[in-house]
């Protein structure tokens, strides 16, 4: 059969439909035509691409509309270590009982009149940090907010060595320029003291950025100012101070084998106002937080891009049940803290004890290491134990095991698949070892 006899025995739209719509009465009828035309479309391209003899219509269609029934967004077992994976949603989220039906999120109940809806996570932020703050929907509308309203129409000087690009493209002289800021490089890629910045302010210079390198560092022959000393010659030439922090520590977890400057830190040392993720090392869900000067943070909430940037309901929500378990030092209730803070012989135990409840499994528990993920402490790991499984066909193993449900995501490293339950909830465990039974 050649190709324009295939392209005619493809069914008519209404032909398709009439064999199929009686079981799939749960669809609206134009919904499934649609997909009919979809699932031809694909047919036709197939035959004039010399590709025919893949599935009927039909079978493209029910396939189809069962995806569009099915969530895209789903539970995983991270089972790579890796604790702020970026790829997987960054910090974990406890469980949250989302509010059912009307809230008062900008409704004052004691005064009965219309309200602010940052009120959720300012007086939070305030006794947290120890200064006012407010929050946007991720850290680069912070960093564009702040740059908006604090540099526009004038000049940052920022380090040349801290014009990074944080990932997806995400770069600093990037959005710099988008928020009307110019960039004033100083000094060089891998040394930047005091001085070149004191050289760089002139009567254009609206700011003094100083950003927190993320998921790079630079070794060897290096200087970069103390934040004291930027902050002395801010106040001496009457510039502002702006330090990004990228992923927030608020909690000292250097006993777990993480060295992240504190945010409390950055506001005693003087720093006029700050930014950090709320998705990293703080705990929490995406956000953006500002933090810093009354004056300016009052300046920040007033420009009209801070309702563009705003945060809804549900992240309000989940933002204040992360900041009110960081002050209340609710450790187990964050999830990624708690994660961060197991010991490497508690790990061992929970691997020796998963090992043994999968019978056959080629596997042996050894020493490793977990990583904060999330643009954190890139050189920094964490002590843990492993289970290194040895397998016949590693890609297939690995594929098979996120093609599950619920999808499990490893690695594979020197010839095995690689599972750190540092990153895998107990409460996990048995399906994990339901996944590897079935392998």
């Amino acid at each position: 059969m050649d190709e324009n006899d295939k392209l005619r025995d493809l069914p008519a739209v209404h032909e398709v439909l009439e064999r199929l719509f009686p079981a799939l009465t749960r669809f609206p009828r134009a919904l499934v035509a649609v997909e009919i035309r979809r699932a031809l479309d694909e047919l036709r391209e197939e035959i004039l691409g010399g590709r025919a003899g893949g599935p009927p219509a039909e079978a493209r269609v029910e396939k189809a509309l069962a995806a569009l029934e099915r969530p895209s967004l789903r539970r995983v077992v991270n089972a790579t270590g890796v604790v702020l994976h970026t790829n997987l949603g960054r910090a974990p989220l406890g469980s949250i009982h989302v509010l059912p039906g009307y809230s008062n999120l900008e409704y004052d109940l004691a005064t009965g009149r219309r309200g602010q809806r940052d009120v959720h996570a300012a007086g939070l932020l305030e006794r947290l940090l120890g200064a006012p703050g407010i929050a946007v929907n991720n850290n680069a509308a912070a960093i564009f907010l702040a740059l908006n309203e604090m540099a526009a129409g004038g000049e940052v000087v920022v380090s040349r060595g801290e014009l990074i690009e944080i990932g997806d493209g995400f770069r600093i002289p990037d959005i710099m320029a988008r928020s009307g800021a110019s960039v004033r490089e100083v000094g060089t890629t891998n040394r930047t003291v005091i001085a070149d910045y004191r050289a760089a302010i002139n009567d254009r210079t609206k700011l003094l950025l100083r950003v927190h390198p993320s998921n790079f560092r630079i070794s060897g022959f290096t200087a970069r100012p103390e934040l004291r000393e930027l902050v002395a010659l801010g106040r001496e030439r009457g510039v502002p101070v702006y330090e990004d922090l990228g992923s927030g520590c608020v909690v000292d977890l250097l006993a777990f084998g993480i060295e992240e400057p504190l945010v409390s830190d950055s506001l005693k040392a003087g720093a006029d106002l700050i930014s950090f993720s709320g998705d990293k090392l703080l705990g929490g869900p995406q956000a953006g937080i500002l933090a810093g000067k009354p004056e300016i943070v009052a300046r920040l909430r007033r420009n009209p891009l801070f309702r563009a940037l705003r945060l809804d309901k549900i992240i309000y929500q989940a933002l204040g049940n992360t900041l009110r378990s960081l002050l209340l030092e609710r450790w187990d209730d964050l999830p990624a803290l708690s994660l961060i803070r197991q010991t490497a012989a508690q790990i061992r135990a929970r691997a020796e004890a998963l090992v043994t409840r999968v019978p056959g499994i080629h596997a042996e528990v050894v020493p490793g290491s977990s990583v904060a993920g999330g643009g954190a402490t890139p050189e920094q790991s964490i002590p843990t134990w492993l289970i290194a499984i040895e397998c016949p066909n590693l890609a297939d193993a690995e594929r098979r095991l996120r093609a599950g449900d619920p999808p499990v995501v490893a690695r594979i490293e020197n010839e095995r698949l690689i599972l750190d339950l540092r990153t895998v909830f107990p409460e996990e465990e048995e399906e994990l070892a339901a996944a590897l039974r079935r392998l």
